[in-house]
């Protein structure tokens, strides 16, 4: 005969402190459940019931929690910092922003200068932060083509650059934690006034998405897998997850090295059956979880004719 379980109690460890509390609250987080009647001469008056998720923001946003208050409060912050910074129009906005850097070939000094890259709807921009200082800038109208060049660095690394031809006959180079994205941005903002591409191999558009939502990936750790939540993107090409906390992408996986999704049983991080085991042509096994688990598998069943559902 099954025994009951003994009710939860309150215990004391005299040796925490306060910075415990913290860091578990940080990084682990509490789920709070109360229920709580003030009653007067045995008269319930008030009812309270209380369902609360206490954590630090990067737990809230791998669990997948608080997705649209975190995105609206960056986009808000984004807004804000590049209005005072660039000195933004009533009607200009920012499309994109970047870190990044400009190559500067005038003058004495020849060599790179970090900042953030501002792409806005009507112009291109080089911001340096601290002491703050606009780099470089172009007009989106002055812009005459936008190309991908590759560039050997110092330790031997390729690396693809911005190059951007202006109306005046200049060429200026430009850096981008994400070039191909800002590329395929620029095109297409610029579409019908641009010189023909170059040829296939040459440069890149960024690939129109198949899939793009939240997923949890499940991380390989030192300590142990962990599920974090954050945003997939499905290619023809590739595969790519990232946590919104993260400056890279976690797991970049070519569909050519997929070879086969399966469903998992169970419970993941979005319910009963929504972990999926991806198989690698490599022998290995990544394991994501969705909140619409049959349509990512049939999606990315369809990007490889080996990546057979199973």
């Amino acid at each position: 005969m099954a025994t009951e379980p003994a009710p939860m109690r309150p215990t004391r460890e005299p040796r925490v402190t306060l910075d415990d509390l913290v860091e578990v609250l940080l990084n682990k987080g509490a789920v709070l459940h109360l229920d709580l009647i003030v009653a007067v001469a045995d008269i319930p008056l008030i009812g309270v019931s209380v369902r609360a998720a206490v954590a630090g923001m990067e737990t809230m946003l791998e669990y997948g929690m608080m997705r649209h208050w975190d995105e609206a409060t960056r986009a808000w912050a984004e807004r804000s910092v590049a209005r005072r910074a660039l000195g933004l129009r009533e009607d200009e906005s920012v499309v994109r922003r970047m870190s990044g850097g400009h190559l500067l070939t005038e003058g004495v000094y020849h060599g790179w200068r970090p900042g953030t890259v501002y792409l806005t709807d009507q112009r291109l921009v080089v911001l340096r932060e601290e002491p703050r200082e606009v780099l470089w800038q172009t007009g989106l109208d002055a812009v005459r083509d936008v190309r991908l060049k590759p560039e050997r660095t110092v330790g031997g690394e390729e690396r693809l650059r911005l190059e951007v031809s202006l109306a005046d006959g200049r060429r200026e180079l430009l850096s981008a934690r994400e070039p191909e994205a800002l590329h395929g941005l620029l095109t297409r903002s610029l579409a019908g006034r641009l010189a023909p591409a170059l040829p296939s191999g040459t440069a890149t558009e960024e690939e129109p998405p198949l899939a793009e939502g939240h997923l949890w990936y499940e991380e390989p750790r030192r300590s142990g897998p962990l599920w974090r939540g954050g945003r997939a993107r499905l290619t023809a090409g590739r595969l790519t997850w990232k946590s919104p906390v993260d400056a890279r992408p976690a797991l970049v996986l070519s569909t050519t090295e997929l070879a086969g999704v399966r469903r998992a049983p169970g419970y993941g991080p979005g319910g009963e059956g929504s972990v999926l085991v991806l198989r690698t042509t490599a022998g290995e096994e990544i394991r994501l979880a969705a909140d619409d688990p049959d349509g990512w598998a049939r999606r990315l069943a369809s990007t490889s004719p080996a990546a057979v559902t199973a």
